[in-house]
């Protein structure tokens, strides 16, 4: 936990034009979300009629609100916002490990063997045009409530890490695997000291663009179906009920979610590259 926090410290000193420009456009936003809101409801500093829509855009300030109120209380759907948290992440953790596993030995075999990707490539492009959330339907029938939306987050997260992965595993220097072969290294020697650590910026670009396409997937699957709660299933509730603070609350929350994963997943490839001595 203290080499967590050590190294997000780090990545705020580092970077802190970005942090303070980040943390500007943030101010800017919520700043324009208010003026908007205080339009729909001409009140200060607008005047005239309000808009029939307004309740339909709360101020910043009822979303925090209702943000902080739903770790504390359940008044959407029964549950606290951690359970809905806690019941997500096993959806995404379960489908992100079950797409990483065979996303990544698939896409390096694609991308060093000939015969590999002649069999892989044609089912590959048969699916991966088809967006994940239009097989919402048919997953939840055939897979159930439960593991329905785990087959989506699969789904979702396999393509990014698979492509990626084979196109790092591709581009590898042959210059690289000439001289290793010249100092004698064998098949096995090329492929874990050459190939893999060449490909390990590639598949965190995969995991990272999966995660994010992960968490669309897995809103709208606990949207249209899930047992135990969901942050999904938290803001199509607070829809249903009229409750547009604890709706908008969901969404940030899953955008909070996506950043930690993503970060997650960032300091872990950092460290892995550091491990390998590519940094």
């Amino acid at each position: 936990m203290k080499g967590l926090t050590r190294a997000l410290y780090e990545v705020v000193v580092s970077n802190w034009r970005r942090v303070a420009l980040g943390l500007a456009s943030m101010g800017v936003f919520l700043a324009l979300w208010w003026l908007y809101a205080a339009w729909l409801r001409a009140e200060w500093p607008f005047h005239g009629t309000p808009s029939g829509v307004w309740e339909y855009v709360p101020y910043p300030w009822e979303v925090l609100e209702a943000f902080y109120l739903s770790f504390w209380s359940h008044p959407v759907s029964g549950l606290y916002m951690g359970e809905h948290i806690v019941a997500s992440l096993k959806r995404i953790v379960v489908g992100f490990l079950l797409a990483l596993v065979l996303a990544v030995p698939a896409g390096l075999l694609m991308g060093r063997l000939w015969t590999a990707e002649a069999v892989g490539r044609p089912i590959v492009e048969l699916f991966r045009p088809i967006p994940p959330l239009a097989w919402i339907p048919i997953f939840l029938l055939v897979f159930g409530v439960i593991w329905g939306p785990i087959a989506i987050v699969f789904l979702g997260v396999l393509f990014p890490i698979l492509l990626n992965t084979t196109f790092g595993a591709r581009s590898v220097d042959p210059t690289l695997i000439d001289a290793a072969r010249t100092l004698g290294a064998r098949r096995l020697d090329i492929f874990m000291k050459v190939v893999l650590p060449f490909t390990v910026p590639y598949l965190m670009t995969g995991i990272t663009v999966g995660l994010g396409i992960g968490w669309m997937c897995i809103v709208a699957a606990e949207m249209l179906g899930s047992v135990g709660g969901g942050v999904g299933y938290f803001i199509f509730t607070a829809s249903g009920n009229s409750q547009y603070p604890y709706m908008y609350a969901g969404m940030l929350m899953i955008g909070i979610l996506s950043i930690l994963t993503t970060g997650i997943a960032g300091l872990f490839e950092r460290r892995v590259s550091k491990w390998m001595g590519m940094r």
